[in-house]
C-alpha cells in the first residue's frame, strides 16, 4: 500500500546528519506506511486527529498528518524534532482551511486550547494599542555598530517606517489573518515588527503584510496570492477537502506534492538552497504557466526568482509540448551553465539537446549561440557576413585579438580628431551600438544614418575621420580571419533572417536570463530565432544589475512587449537587513529598464530575518587580511558545506591576493574563475562571476575609494558615459552584496568606497 507525500516548506529544513536517515524514513512511508519500523501513531490530546509520529531512529521523530480520500493515502511532511520535542509539536499543531481565504495552513494552538475562531470586529484605537501592547515585540534596534579608528559608523542605513495599508476588519476578515496577527500588524512601525507580527505563522502572512506595507491594496493581495473570496470552504472539511486545497496554486508557498524518490532525494539533498525547485509562490506559477500573445517581460531585483521562474516556465512549455524547440539563453558562459545545471535540477526528465534546432530544452550563452550558428552554415554564410562587414567570406571563426581597436587607432586616425574621439571605449561603443545594428558597410552611410542615445555630436568631418578607422579594424579582421564577438552575433543573425523564408526559425520558444546585458547585435540575434507569435520570448531581467554593455530599448530590435510585463518585489534570497543595505547602494543611480522606464526600488522586500550587515575599516592590507581570516576561520564553525562562504573582490589580481592571504592565515580557499565552484573549501572570486550565485555568507572585500568603482577616467569620453559607467560599478556592488542570503561584511583598508551607504 503505497502513500503520497506532501511535503512543507518547514520541513526542507533537515538537519545535515540526518538526511540519510530522513530520506530512508520517506522512502519507506511512501512505499508502504504500514510498515512496523516507521511506527506512525496518532497522539493522545492532539490539537488535531489527523496528526501522527513517525520514528526516524532512537532518538528522533516525524510529525506529520495523514489524509485519506476513499482507497488513496496521503501524508503532509512537517518536519523532524528529538522525540519529546516531536510529541510536544504534535499535540500543537493543526492542518487546517482558513475559514475566510480558503488556504491551507498549518498553525500552532496554544497549550490546551484551540485555534480561536475569526468573528467580524470594529477595533477602536483604545483596544488596538491595549491589543499590540500584549503581543507586539519590543521595538529592536535595526542597526548595529562596530567600533573602528573614526569612531561609530552605522552598518546599515536605518530601518523605514512602514503602515499596514489595511483596516483591522480587512486583515481578519477578508484576507483572513489571525486577530492577533491583525493587532500587531496595525500597530507596528517597522518592517522588524511587521514581521515579527506574522512570526512562526504561515508564510503567506508575512508576504500579505509585507506587500500591503509596500503599496499593493487587499485586492491585489488576493489576486497574488490566487485567493477567490467567494470560494468559502467547509466548516469542518474533510480530508478529501484539504487535500484538494494543497493542489490549489496558493499552496505552493508552503507545500508541495514530491513525485518519486529520486525528486524525494533531491528535495533532501538540496536543503534549503534547493527550495526553489519545489514552492513557488502562486504569483510566480502564474507567469510560469500563463500563454501569452507575444514577447513577455519579466522584471525584479536579485534574489526575487526571475530565473526561477524562467526555468519553470521552460519546463511548463516542454510539459506542454514535448516537441517544442525551447532555447534558453543568457549573456556569460558561467550563467548559461548554471541555468543548464539547475534545469536538469528541476526535471531530470527533461530532454537537453546540444543542437539549435533540435526539439528539447538548449541552454547555450548568446556568443555560443551565434558561434555554432555561423559554424554549421558553410557557404550559405557569405551573403550574411556581406551584408554585415562589407565583404563576403567564411573564415570568421577566430575571435579578434584585444589590441586590434589599438592597431586601427594608431593606423587610421586622423591626428586631427579629437582625442576623446581616438579612445578604444568611445570607438567600440560607436562600433557596436550605430554600426553593427545598422549593418553600415560603407562611409556613405554612416554619415547618413542617426545616433539616438549617443551622447557626442559629430560633425561630418569627424564621422568620416572614424569611419576610416572602422574601415581598418575591418580590414585587418579580413587580413587575419577574424572577427569579433559582436559582429558573429550579428552575422549569425542576418544568416538567419536570409534563410527564415526557406527554412523557417530555428526555435519555437526563447528564454532569455539576464536580458539588461545584452548587446544590440544579441538582440536581433534572439529576434531572427524565433517567429514573432504567442509565447516567442519569454525575457527576464533587472536593470539594477546592468554590469556589462549600454543602456539600449528593445523596440529599436523588433522586440515589442506592448504592456506584456511585470515585476517580482519579494526578493526570496536575501534577509531584510541584507536587503536594505544592497538597495541603498542604488541610491542616486538613475536606471532604466528594456523598455526605457524609469526602474524603481520601490516596493523591494523580503520576509527573512538576520543580523545586520558588518562594515569593517582596517588601518592596512595586512589588517584587512587579518580580519577575513579570523571571520572565515568563525564562519568555518558555523556552516555544514565551507563553498557556501564567499569572498568576493573586484578584479583576478586581488583574489589571488586574497587566496595567498589567507592561506598565510592558516586559511585554505579556493579561487573560482571559470570552473564550477567545488566542495570543501571557502571560495574567492571576482564580482562579475559571482552574478546569478548565492552563498550563505558573503565578505566583500577591498571596497575601499580606487577599487569600487575603479578609475574610469581613462576609459570614458563625457560626462554622460562617465555617469553611465559609474552606474555598472554601483550595480555590479549592489549585485555582490546581494549574493549573501543570510551574514554580510564589507571590509575595506584606506577610504571606504563611495559607493557604500554613509552612516
Amino acid at each position: 500500500m503505497s502513500a503520497t507525500l506532501i511535503m512543507t516548506k518547514q520541513a526542507n529544513h533537515i538537519d545535515g546528519n540526518l538526511k540519510k536517515k530522513a530520506f530512508t524514513f520517506l522512502e519507506k512511508l511512501t512505499t508502504d506506511p504500514t510498515t512496523p519500523g516507521l511506527h506512525i501513531e496518532p497522539i493522545i490530546g492532539s490539537a488535531d486527529p489527523r496528526v501522527r509520529t513517525g520514528r526516524v531512529d532512537e532518538q528522533y521523530r516525524a510529525v506529520l498528518f495523514q489524509l485519506s480520500a476513499g482507497q488513496d493515502m496521503a501524508f503532509v511532511f512537517h518536519g523532524i524534532w528529538n522525540h519529546d520535542d516531536a510529541i510536544a509539536m504534535a499535540k500543537r499543531v493543526t492542518l487546517n482551511i482558513n475559514s475566510v481565504n480558503g488556504m491551507a495552513e498549518i498553525r500552532m494552538v496554544a497549550p490546551d486550547d484551540t485555534p480561536a475562531p475569526v468573528e467580524a470586529k470594529d477595533v477602536e484605537a483604545e483596544s488596538v494599542l491595549a491589543a499590540a501592547a500584549e503581543v507586539a515585540p519590543a521595538e529592536v534596534e535595526s542597526v548595529e555598530e562596530e567600533q573602528i579608528e573614526e569612531g561609530p559608523v552605522k552598518v546599515a542605513p536605518a530601518e523605514p517606517e512602514v503602515i499596514v495599508g489595511a483596516t483591522w476588519d480587512e486583515l481578519v476578515n477578508v484576507l483572513g489573518l489571525p486577530r492577533e496577527v491583525a493587532d500587531a500588524a496595525v500597530m507596528a512601525k517597522t518592517e522588524t515588527a511587521l514581521l515579527a507580527a506574522a512570526e512562526g505563522g504561515p508564510e503567506w502572512q508575512q508576504h500579505a503584510l509585507l506587500s500591503l506595507a509596500t503599496g499593493s491594496t487587499v485586492a491585489e493581495v488576493l489576486e497574488e496570492l490566487h485567493i477567490d473570496v467567494g470560494d468559502t470552504p467547509s466548516a469542518d472539511p474533510s480530508d478529501e477537502e484539504i487535500l484538494a486545497r494543497l493542489k490549489h496554486p496558493s499552496a505552493g508557498i508552503e507545500f508541495a506534492e514530491i513525485e518519486g524518490v529520486d525528486e524525494l532525494r533531491r528535495i533532501i539533498d538540496g536543503g534549503d538552497f534547493g527550495a526553489w525547485r519545489v514552492f513557488l509562490h502562486p504569483e510566480q506559477k502564474e507567469i510560469a504557466v500563463r500563454s501569452r500573445n507575444g514577447a513577455f517581460r519579466l522584471s525584479g531585483g536579485a534574489g526575487t526568482g526571475k530565473t526561477v521562474v524562467l526555468l519553470h516556465r521552460a519546463q511548463h512549455l516542454l510539459r506542454t509540448n514535448p516537441k517544442a524547440r525551447v532555447l534558453l539563453t543568457t549573456y556569460t558562459v558561467n550563467l548559461a551553465a548554471a541555468m543548464r545545471r539547475d534545469l536538469a535540477r528541476l526535471n531530470p526528465s527533461l530532454e537537453l539537446s546540444e543542437s539549435i534546432g533540435d526539439q528539447g530544452a538548449v541552454v547555450r550563452g548568446i556568443d555560443a549561440i551565434a558561434n555554432q550558428i555561423v559554424r554549421t552554415a558553410g557557404s550559405g554564410l557569405i551573403p550574411a557576413v556581406a551584408a554585415v562587414l562589407g565583404t563576403g567570406r567564411e573564415d570568421i571563426m577566430v575571435r579578434a585579438r584585444d589590441n586590434q581597436w589599438s592597431e586601427a587607432i594608431a593606423n587610421a586616425a586622423d591626428p586631427a580628431l579629437p582625442e576623446a574621439l581616438r579612445s578604444r571605449h568611445f570607438l567600440q561603443a560607436e562600433y557596436e551600438l550605430v554600426v553593427l545594428p545598422n549593418r553600415i558597410v560603407d562611409v556613405d552611410r554612416y554619415l547618413r544614418v542617426a545616433r539616438p542615445g549617443r551622447h557626442v555630436r559629430l560633425s561630418r568631418p569627424q564621422r568620416a575621420a572614424v569611419w576610416e578607422i572602422f574601415a581598418e579594424y575591418r580590414r585587418l579582421g579580413q587580413q587575419r580571419g577574424t572577427a569579433d564577438f559582436q559582429e558573429v552575433a550579428m552575422i549569425a543573425a542576418t544568416y538567419l533572417e536570409q534563410r527564415a523564408a526557406a527554412h523557417g526559425r530555428m526555435a519555437d520558444h526563447v528564454l532569455v536570463d539576464e536580458g539588461q546585458d545584452m548587446t544590440p547585435a544579441h538582440w536581433q540575434l534572439i529576434r531572427a530565432l524565433v517567429d514573432e507569435g504567442p509565447n516567442d520570448l519569454f525575457i527576464a531581467e533587472d536593470s539594477h544589475q546592468r554590469i556589462y554593455g549600454n543602456k539600449i530599448t528593445l523596440s529599436h530590435y523588433g522586440i515589442n512587449i506592448r504592456g506584456r510585463s511585470r515585476r517580482l518585489t519579494l526578493n526570496y534570497r536575501t534577509t531584510a537587513e541584507n536587503l536594505r543595505l544592497a538597495v541603498a547602494i542604488l541610491d542616486g543611480g538613475d536606471y532604466q529598464d528594456l523598455e526605457s522606464e524609469d526602474e524603481s526600488t520601490k516596493g523591494y522586500r523580503s520576509a527573512r530575518r538576520g543580523p545586520a550587515p558588518k562594515l569593517a575599516r582596517s588601518s592596512s592590507m595586512g589588517e584587512e587580511l587579518d580580519h577575513a581570516a579570523e571571520l572565515l576561520q568563525r564562519w568555518l564553525g558555523e556552516v555544514e558545506q565551507p563553498e557556501s562562504l564567499a569572498v568576493l573582490v573586484r578584479d583576478r589580481p586581488q583574489r589571488e591576493l586574497v587566496v595567498g592571504g589567507l592561506a598565510e592565515r592558516g586559511v585554505q580557499a579556493r579561487a573560482v574563475d571559470k570552473s564550477d565552484v567545488q566542495t570543501g573549501a571557502p571560495v574567492v572570486m571576482t564580482m562579475h562571476r559571482a552574478k546569478g550565485m548565492e552563498f550563505a555568507k558573503v565578505l566583500l572585500f577591498g571596497i575601499a575609494q580606487g577599487s569600487v568603482p575603479i578609475n574610469l577616467r581613462d576609459d570614458v569620453y563625457d560626462e554622460a558615459d562617465l555617469t553611465d559607467s559609474l552606474l555598472r560599478e554601483r550595480s555590479l556592488l549592489y549585485v555582490a552584496a546581494s549574493r549573501a542570503r543570510d551574514e554580510l561584511v564589507v571590509s575595506w583598508n584606506g577610504q571606504r568606497s563611495e559607493l557604500l551607504p554613509q552612516g
